[in-house]
């Protein structure tokens, strides 16, 4: 079914209608990363959202745009963890039903995170398409309302609002920034992006940081349209899923950039936040300084904005020898 583009007024808007419920998230510094990458980096800290990722800002703005009728149904999705526990958590703070399609294999720290905001699970075989089926099952079902994890206006929208406030922080600490960094998978966040940098950056590049070995974003950009017949093959589990179509249209339009990068450096990328950061990120989230230190001279003395996406790590299984 199309999907009808948010606009940079969605995005705002969003930000008034979840200013009750998502924290607005710090910004981090660091001199020794600033002096290792050369240039001023600004890190959204949204590990520390609600639920353990940026995705609680669309999924809550996606609820509490439901009319009451529609809500009473509750709501459903499929993901392999970030969403379904924001999704979740959402739900709860309306006092509505969840219900979450996981795939086998989805990382053990994200599901209990599912869990603990109250969803339902529901269990599918590790594919796409397996997701989609069983989703619509539970859907026909119970009469819930379907909430995309990216692909759908209302969180694209919710999305952005992170980039609002990181924009607004750094403008009132010296300026805006030259470029913003994100992770991108199905594109959600990257898109919210690129909607709020219209309203209130248009002039900062966007750059997005895609796993080596699921880099079908930057193979659409490259070709002008979405190329997404890929087997992903990345330690990224949040990073896994193909490029939605509204998500496609957005990012071709604003003409954002891709970077992709290895999983090695990703891994040495998450060692590093944690080591002088201080601070708890999960793999999809560190390949956004895995991008800016893997290219020093595109960011060059640059004002670095940097969204750290989220901090659910599961830590019986850490991606480095313990």
């Amino acid at each position: 079914m199309p999907v009808d583009l948010p606009t940079a007024d969605d995005v705002l808007a969003a930000a008034a209608r979840i200013a009750g419920h998502a924290n607005t998230t710090p910004v981090l510094r660091s001199r020794t990363l600033d002096a290792l990458a050369g240039c001023e980096l600004h890190f959204k800290a949204e590990h520390l959202q609600r639920s353990g990722a940026f995705k609680f800002r669309g999924a809550c703005n996606a609820v509490w745009s439901l009319p009451e009728a529609d809500a009473a149904r509750g709501v459903v999705t499929h993901s392999s963890g970030n969403h379904g526990a924001a999704l979740a958590l959402a739900a709860r703070t309306r006092g509505i039903p969840c219900h979450v399609v996981v795939p086998e294999g989805a990382v053990a720290a994200k599901l209990a995170n599912i869990q603990r905001h109250g969803a339902t699970l529901w269990r599918c075989a590790p594919t796409q398409a397996a997701r989609e089926e069983t989703c619509a099952q539970v859907q026909a079902s119970t009469g819930a309302h379907l909430v995309h994890p990216y692909a759908d206006a209302r969180v694209i929208a919710g999305q952005g609002t992170a980039t609002l406030e990181l924009v607004a922080h750094m403008s009132g600490a010296g300026g805006v920034p030259d470029i913003v960094v994100v992770p991108v998978g199905g594109g959600g966040l990257a898109a919210g992006t690129a909607l709020a940098l219209a309203a209130v950056a248009p002039q900062c590049r966007l750059l997005l940081a895609e796993p080596a070995g699921a880099d079908d974003t930057a193979r659409s950009l490259a070709a002008g349209e979405r190329r997404i017949d890929f087997v992903p093959e990345t330690l990224c589990d949040g990073l896994r899923g193909a490029l939605g179509l509204p998500n496609f249209d957005l990012l071709h339009a604003w003409g954002a950039e891709v970077a992709t990068v290895a999983d090695t450096d990703t891994v040495a990328a998450m060692k590093l936040a944690w080591q002088v950061l201080k601070q708890v990120i999960e793999p999809s989230s560190a390949t956004v300084l895995a991008a800016v230190l893997a290219q020093p001279a595109r960011f060059a003395g640059k004002r670095v904005g940097v969204v750290l996406s989220g901090g659910n790590v599961d830590l019986e299984a850490l991606p480095w020898p313990g």
